[in-house]
């Protein structure tokens, strides 16, 4: 299909990587059932080379989920390899993600190699993957930076070598749409149906999302993403951002996945139950206030009809419900409609009181608590009996 987007799932590997982010291997055990529950493609597990509980929950996660597509990321060396395949070896669809970097700048003060030597590095991994499993990635680290030239050679090569991925990651977030939509033209058009085009965005400047959208028209068919957007320094492309835009906007961006959406909230809430931090309250589709109104003409508009500001059904991405923040911002629609849910069917004046003291407490209140909106209830009801008498 040619519309399939593949989503690669690295939040037990390059999200892990973030600080605060780390996981033992039972963690990032639990984290794997509900990204397979979550229904991604492949399941990138660990660096097994890296250390001891990577391997572990490499080989851990291929065991207890031998049905799903595993992979684990390794350098372009020997050792490398043998590890990750070691690793895999219990995998029934196991795949080595092999990675070098291209940039010259990175050529010249971290490998301090010439291209033709990196060049024959990467074939070299790719060949030896290949004597392990059929499916082999190589990844062009700084890909969005390295000599567009260059970069379609590599890509010709390991794909010559046995990858049947080809991943050019804008490692440190530095591309533009535009720009980076060329670049991943270039190497779709270079390889054909030889090999899938995947990529793999940072957010150092906010256009992770926007980067991996532009390269999906531009033909790339696999994205590298993490749940709550975790990775290194800024993070990776958002899992749930990038899945509710095809699906929101299927008209401009005609691209499926295999993503039940209904799980993204509580993906979300697990990688949060598990790391040392959530995201941030106004992150879409998961933030706390994703979907929730403070404003009164956004309450009015909302209790009138859900669409009037809102794009998503909570429900579809597994949220219970919107949520109206009763504050200082808010109508007394919405107040009417919190109190009848406590149980108040409040005369004319005792809404106007409730409404008046909710107004005059949220001056200094960051929202109110159903306790309080309830306990003002009473207060209208005591303080308006003697008059209705």
């Amino acid at each position: 299909m040619n519309n399939r987007v593949y989503i690669f799932d690295t939040t037990l590997r390059d999200g892990e990587q973030s600080p605060g982010c780390s996981m033992n291997v039972p963690e990032k055990l639990r984290m794997a059932g509900k990204l397979v529950e979550l229904g991604v493609d492949i399941l990138e597990a660990g660096f097994p080379i890296a250390s001891q509980g990577d391997f572990e929950a490499v080989d851990a996660v291929s065991r207890e989920y031998p049905w799903v597509q595993v992979a684990a990321l390794a350098r372009c060396v020997r050792l490398d390899v043998e590890r990750a395949a070691e690793a895999l070896k219990h995998a029934k669809r196991p795949r080595i993600h092999t990675f070098l970097a291209t940039s010259d700048i990175h050529l010249k003060y971290k490998l301090k190699k010439s291209r033709a030597e990196v060049l024959e590095a990467a074939a070299r991994a790719v060949e030896l993957a290949r004597t392990f499993t059929d499916d082999v990635e190589f990844s062009a680290e700084d890909g969005a930076r390295t000599d567009p030239d260059y970069l379609v050679e590599v890509s010709k090569a390991v794909v010559a070598a046995g990858a049947r991925t080809v991943n050019i990651p804008d490692t440190v977030g530095y591309s533009t749409p535009s720009e980076y939509a060329d670049i991943i033209g270039r190497v779709v058009k270079a390889l054909g149906d030889t090999a899938i085009v995947s990529v793999h965005c940072h957010d150092d400047l906010g256009l992770a999302v926007a980067n991996s959208l532009a390269a999906i028209e531009a033909g790339a068919r696999q994205v590298e993403c993490t749940v709550n957007g975790i990775g290194e320094r800024a993070g990776n492309c958002s899992l749930e951002e990038l899945v509710m835009i095809l699906k929101t906007r299927n008209d401009r961006y005609p691209y499926q996945t295999g993503i039940h959406a209904e799980q993204l909230f509580p993906a979300s809430q697990m990688l949060s139950s598990i790391i040392s931090f959530g995201p941030q309250p106004n992150k879409a589709i998961v933030g706390r206030n994703a979907f929730a109104h403070e404003a009164g003409i956004h309450q009015d508009g909302m209790l009138k009809d859900r669409t009037t500001y809102e794009i998503i059904d909570p429900k579809s991405v597994g949220v219970p419900e919107s949520r109206l923040v009763l504050g200082k911002h808010s109508g007394r629609h919405a107040l009417k409609d919190r109190l009848e849910t406590l149980g108040f069917a409040l005369a004319p004046e005792e809404l106007d009181f409730v409404y008046g003291e909710v107004t005059a407490l949220a001056d200094n209140k960051k929202g109110l608590m159903d306790e309080e909106i309830a306990a003002l209830a009473r207060k209208a009801q005591q303080a308006m009996a003697p008059a209705a008498q």
